[in-house]
């Protein structure tokens, strides 16, 4: 072979410099792809972020609704809030013995429908009202409830229609019933049983039903 014809091999070679910047050029265009989908990333999350400040924020004024409506009744010892619970003196809702819903009671309920139902709504929850009793047995001669098991349904009853009539939506409120079980304190004394008769409100999850598929 001559010196001529390995000239022209050479010459039909790609320059080195050629496939390098072919290569840089690519490298270039994967670092702008990444580049921007980085910036993209960020600014979704900068965005999502910023939504669920702004959820917090209006779930904490909605909270401090709530907590300003208990605010009275807390300092007056009418009603308790333990672990989210609001607990309320059965003395404060009834005589005893009683179902029947007494005017302080009723003017009570009526404070708390509002800052409650917008709490529900924002949680996507619904409204236990319980009703408890203490230990002694229904006084002789009471034909209304045969023991603390209805009277204590009957009050949480009354509790829950009372919240409806004040413009609570029948489908965020239900009523359960707990006679003398669970008290907060032991029944010793008339001062421990009258702190277990009476009626806590509880935010529950709500049930998602799903669709039965039908094969």
């Amino acid at each position: 072979m001559s010196i001529s014809e390995i000239d022209n091999g050479l010459d039909q070679e790609p320059p080195i410099w050629a496939i390098f910047g072919d290569l840089m050029t690519g490298l270039v265009g994967v670092f702008v792809l990444l580049l921007v989908w980085a910036l993209g990333f960020q600014l979704e999350l900068s965005q999502s972020l910023e939504k669920e400040i702004q959820k917090r924020e209006v779930a904490e004024q909605r909270r401090q609704a709530l907590e300003e409506a208990l605010a009275d009744p807390l300092a007056a010892g009418r009603v308790t809030l333990r672990d989210g619970k609001i607990g309320i003196s059965g003395s404060v809702l009834f005589s005893l013995n009683s179902a029947e819903l007494q005017d302080e009671g009723r003017e009570l309920l009526h404070t708390l429908r509002a800052p409650l139902q917008v709490y529900l709504g924002d949680n996507e929850q619904l409204l236990m009202v319980s009703g408890f009793t203490d230990d002694l047995p229904i006084q002789k001669g009471n034909l209304h409830f045969r023991d603390n098991w209805e009277l204590s349904a009957q009050r949480a009853l009354t509790v829950t229609r009372a919240l409806i009539d004040e413009g609570m939506p029948a489908d965020m409120v239900f009523a359960a019933a707990f006679g003398a079980q669970q008290p907060v304190i032991e029944n010793s004394d008339s001062d421990s049983r009258s702190q277990n008769r009476r009626v806590e409100m509880a935010p529950v999850p709500r049930v998602q039903n799903s669709e039965a598929q039908v094969p």
